[in-house]
C-alpha cells in the first residue's frame, strides 16, 4: 500500500484527478458505483476548502481530504463495498466538523451515515487503558463509550475495518512528526489496533501496523534488525530462488498445481521471537521462508510429504493449523527444514482460500451478513462476531479494571493456545501459560476467589503449574479461602490471564481503602529495605505513576493495580535509587564498546579465524592467560576446543544495546540443606546475572548457612526479581542486598 499523494497527480486547485485515481483503484480491486464515489470526493474537497485557518499550501489544508482517499485505497485492497469506501472518504470531514452527518445521510443514504457514525464512536477506544494513569481513573462515561464502540463492531464489522484503515494512515503520516506524537500514535496502534487486526485475521494490515509501531517504540532494535536483514538479503534471495525452483520441479512431477513464493518475515515478529526464545538473529530459522499455495486441503498434506522427503525436518517445529486452527481462524501447515548448505528455513503450506483468509480475515467473510456470499462462510464469520460479543460481556464484568486492551493483547501476542479438560470432559480453550488458578477464574469468579488447590490428571499440583494441552483440571475450593496477594506477583506466575488478574484486583478493591493503603505501603517499604534503598520520595513516585498522592499509590499497590516492580522501575527512572557502595561496571567510557555478556570482568577479543559479528551465534573460549576469545558457534577451531578442553568453554551472548551494569552484594540466610547453593546460582544464571564471588559460612549448631554473593546486575528491578525468587526457595529465611552500613 502506498500513499495517494505519492502515487497520483492532482488538479491545479489541489483536488484529485479523479479518472486517474479511480483507474488505479480498479487495478487493485472491484469498485462499484463510481459516480457516487466521485460525488463523495467532490463534497469532501469542497468541505476542506471552507476553512478559516491561515495557509498558503493546498496540501496543508487538505491533508485530511487526502487521508480519506488513502483510507479508500486500503479498503479496496481489503475488498470492501462502495458504502465503506464512501464512508472512508467522508469520515475525516465529519470528524473535523467540516461536514454535517445529516448531509452525508441525505446525499449517500442511512447506511453510509451509520458507518461514519460508528467510526466516530470508535474514537472512544483511545480513552481506555492505553496508559496506567487512565486505567486508575477511568470514568463511567469512558466505560460506556467503549461499550458503544464494541456494539458498533458487532452491528457492522466494516466500522472496525474503516477505523483500522484510518489508524494505518495515521501511523504512516507521523514519520516527520515530533517524537512525542510519534510515540503516542505508535503506542495506541500497538496496544489497540494491532491486536484488533490480528483478532479479525487481517494479516496484511497487522504486519504493517506492527512494524511501524515497533519502528517508533523500539527504534534501535528496529534499525538493528533491519540492518541485519539488509546485509544478508542477497544471500537469502539467492537461497530462496534455489529452494523455490526445486520445489516447483517436484510439485510439477507430482501433478500439484501450486504457487511457490519467498515469504518476507516482518521485523517485529523476528524481534519478538528473539526475545521470547532468547535467540540470536542467526538462530531465527524462518528469516528464510517460502509459502506454497495449493488448490485443495489434500494437496497441502501431499506437499508436506514432498518437502519432508526433500530436506531433513527440524524436530518440534511442525504445526498443523489446518486440523487445529488458531483462535482467529488462521489455517496453514508450518514446518521447518534444513535445506541446501545446511541452512534452515520455514515452509508454510495452505490453500488459496486459506491464504486469502490469512491476508484479509473477516473481510473475506463479512459479505455473508449481507446475504451475497457463499453460505459456507457462515460459521467462520459468526465465530468472529461471537468473540466480539464475549469481549463486550467481559468488559461489563471487569468495570473500571481496564481489561479491554489486555484481552486484545493476549490474543495477539500469545497466538498459541492450550486445550484442557474439565472434570466432566468439556474442552476449555485457554492462552498459553495459563495456570490452574487462571482456569478457576475462567470457570467462575467465585471458584477462583475460593480456590485453595488443584489437581491435574489426578495429581496435586501447585497453583502456578503451567497447563498443557490434554490436561484434565480439577479445582479444589473452600468457602473459607480467599485470594492471596501473592497470586498477583508476576515473578511467581500464579495468574497469567488478564481475566484472572482483573477479577483478583476487583476483589481486593472491595476490602477497604485503608486496608489496601496499609498493605501497599508495607509491601513497598519491605521491597526498598530488601534493596537497601532509603527514603524514596513516594510523592514523586505517585505523580509519575498517575496517582493523586502517596496514599493513592499505596492503595494502587495494595490492590495490585500498580505492581511493586513498576514502582521500583519508576524510582530508578527518577534517579531515586543510588548505587550506594556499588561499583559501576564497566567504567562509563567503556559502556558503549561492551558488546559481550557472560564473560564478567575477563578481557575479551574476537577470534580472527571466524570473525564473529553482532547477531552471530557465539561461544567463549577461556585461554591460559585468563582471556576469553569469542568464536562463532560453528567455528572449526572452537569446536575442536570444545572437544579437547570443554571445561574452558564459556556461555556468552551479545548485549542488547548499551548495557550499564553494577556490582551488588547479596546476603542470603537459610537453613542449611544439600543443593541450596546450586538452586541459588541456577536462579541467577536463568536471569543472566553474573556471579563474581561467593562466600558461604555454615553454623552447624544453628543448622543455618549464611551466603554473601557479589553479582553483576543490570538494574534494581532485575535485582528485585532475583531476590524475590531466591526468597521463595525452600529453607531460605532472608534474601536482601547489603549496603555500606551492614556488618559483614
Amino acid at each position: 500500500m502506498v500513499h495517494i499523494r505519492e502515487k497520483h497527480t492532482f488538479n491545479e486547485d489541489g483536488s484529485i484527478c479523479f479518472d486517474e485515481w479511480i483507474s488505479s483503484l480498479q487495478s487493485i480491486g472491484e469498485v462499484l458505483d463510481v459516480e457516487r464515489l466521485k460525488r463523495a470526493c467532490d463534497i469532501s474537497w469542497d468541505a476542506h476548502q471552507k476553512t478559516d485557518e491561515p495557509t498558503n499550501a493546498w496540501f496543508e489544508k487538505s491533508s485530511s481530504y487526502i487521508t480519506g482517499l488513502d483510507m479508500a485505497e486500503i479498503l479496496v485492497e481489503l475488498h470492501l463495498d462502495s458504502e465503506a469506501l464512501l464512508a472512508a472518504i467522508l469520515y475525516r470531514s465529519v470528524r473535523e466538523s467540516r461536514l454535517a452527518l445529516e448531509v452525508v445521510e441525505k446525499e449517500f443514504g442511512a447506511g453510509v451515515a451509520k458507518l461514519v457514525e460508528g467510526v466516530l464512536r470508535m474514537a472512544a477506544i483511545n480513552e481506555t487503558d492505553t496508559s496506567r494513569k487512565r486505567v486508575l481513573g477511568q470514568s463511567d462515561d469512558q466505560v460506556e463509550n467503549v461499550r458503544k464502540m464494541l456494539l458498533a463492531l458487532i452491528d457492522d464489522v466494516r466500522v472496525a475495518l474503516i477505523k483500522l484503515a484510518e489508524r494505518t494512515c495515521a501511523i504512516r503520516a507521523v514519520k516527520n512528526s515530533p517524537v512525542e506524537k510519534r510515540l503516542r500514535v505508535a503506542r495506541e496502534v500497538f496496544e489497540i489496533y494491532v491486536p484488533l487486526a490480528h483478532r479479525l485475521g487481517i494479516g496484511q494490515l497487522k504486519w504493517e501496523l506492527e512494524d511501524l509501531s515497533f519502528r517508533y517504540l523500539q527504534e534501535n532494535n528496529y534499525k538493528r534488525i533491519a540492518k541485519l536483514l539488509d546485509e544478508r538479503r542477497v544471500d537469502r534471495d539467492r537461497f530462496i530462488v534455489q529452494v523455490t525452483e526445486e520445489l516447483r520441479l517436484q510439485l510439477d512431477r507430482a501433478n500439484i498445481d501450486a504457487e511457490v513464493t519467498g515469504r518476507a518475515k516482518n521485523i517485529y515478529s523476528i524481534w519478538r521471537k528473539m526475545q521470547n526464545k532468547r535467540l540470536d538473529f542467526s538462530q531465527i530459522y524462518d528469516v528464510r521462508a517460502v509459502r506454497i499455495l495449493v488448490p485443495e486441503i489434500r494437496d497441502c498434506y501431499a506437499t508436506l510429504g514432498i518437502v519432508h522427503n526433500l530436506w531433513r525436518v527440524i524436530p518440534n517445529e511442525f504445526d498443523d493449523y489446518i486440523a487445529t486452527p488458531k483462535a482467529n481462524g488462521y489455517q496453514s501447515l508450518h514446518t521447518a527444514v534444513i535445506g541446501p548448505d545446511s541452512k534452515t528455513f520455514e515452509v508454510q503450506i495452505r490453500t488459496f482460500a486459506m491464504d486469502e483468509d490469512a491476508e484479509l480475515g473477516v473481510c473475506a467473510h463479512w459479505r455473508y451478513k449481507e446475504g451475497i456470499a457463499d453460505p459456507s462462510y457462515k460459521d467462520n464469520f459468526e465465530e468472529k462476531i461471537a468473540w466480539l460479543r464475549q469481549l463486550l460481556a467481559w468488559h461489563d464484568e471487569m468495570g473500571m479494571v481496564g481489561g479491554l486492551a489486555e484481552q486484545l493483547r493476549s490474543d495477539s501476542n500469545t497466538p498459541d493456545r492450550v486445550y484442557v479438560f474439565t472434570p466432566e470432559g468439556h474442552v476449555v480453550d485457554m492462552m498459553e501459560g495459563a495456570t490452574p488458578l487462571d482456569f478457576a477464574y475462567y470457570v467462575h469468579t467465585e471458584v477462583g476467589n475460593k480456590c485453595c488447590g488443584a489437581r491435574v490428571n489426578g495429581k496435586t499440583v501447585p497453583l502456578n503449574y503451567r497447563l498443557q494441552t490434554g490436561d484434565r483440571v480439577e479445582v479444589l475450593a473452600d468457602d473459607n479461602s480467599c485470594p492471596s496477594r501473592d497470586w498477583l506477583k508476576p515473578s511467581l506466575g500464579f495468574a497469567n490471564t488478564p481475566r484472572a488478574q482483573a477479577k483478583m484486583i476487583q476483589w481486593f478493591k472491595t476490602q477497604g481503602r485503608e486496608q489496601n493503603i496499609t498493605h501497599g505501603k508495607a509491601l513497598l517499604e519491605e521491597e526498598f529495605a530488601r534493596l537497601a534503598v532509603r527514603s524514596p520520595n513516594y510523592k514523586d513516585l505517585a505523580r509519575k505513576l498517575g496517582c493523586k498522592n502517596s496514599d493513592g499509590l499505596f492503595a494502587a499497590v495494595g490492590v495490585s493495580a500498580v505492581t511493586v516492580e513498576e514502582v521500583v522501575t519508576a524510582a530508578q527512572e527518577l534517579a531515586q535509587l543510588h548505587y550506594v557502595q556499588d561499583e559501576l561496571l564497566p567504567p562509563e567510557s567503556e559502556v558503549a564498546s561492551k558488546k559481550i555478556y557472560g564473560a564478567g570482568r575477563l578481557a575479551t577479543e574476537y577470534a580472527t579465524c571466524c570473525g564473529p559479528e553482532q547477531g552471530d551465534a557465539i561461544i567463549g573460549c577461556l585461554t591460559q592467560h585468563n582471556q576469553v576469545t569469542i568464536h562463532k558457534s560453528d567455528c572449526p577451531v572452537a569446536m575442536q576446543y570444545q572437544r579437547d578442553r570443554h571445561e574452558n568453554i564459556i556461555e556468552v551472548y551479545w548485549s542488547e544495546g548499551q548495557r550499564v551494569s553494577m556490582l551488588a552484594e547479596l546476603y542470603v540466610l537459610a537453613y542449611d540443606r544439600a543443593g541450596l547453593l546450586r538452586d541459588i546460582t541456577t536462579i541467577l544464571a536463568d536471569a543472566k546475572v553474573e556471579v563474581m564471588q561467593v562466600n558461604t559460612r555454615s553454623d552447624k549448631n544453628a543448622g543455618t548457612a549464611k551466603m554473601n554473593l557479589e553479582v553483576e546486575v543490570d538494574s534494581f528491578p532485575a535485582l528485585s526479581r532475583v531476590l524475590e525468587k531466591i526468597s521463595r526457595l525452600n529453607n531460605v529465611i532472608e534474601a536482601r542486598r547489603l549496603d555500606a552500613s551492614d556488618a559483614s
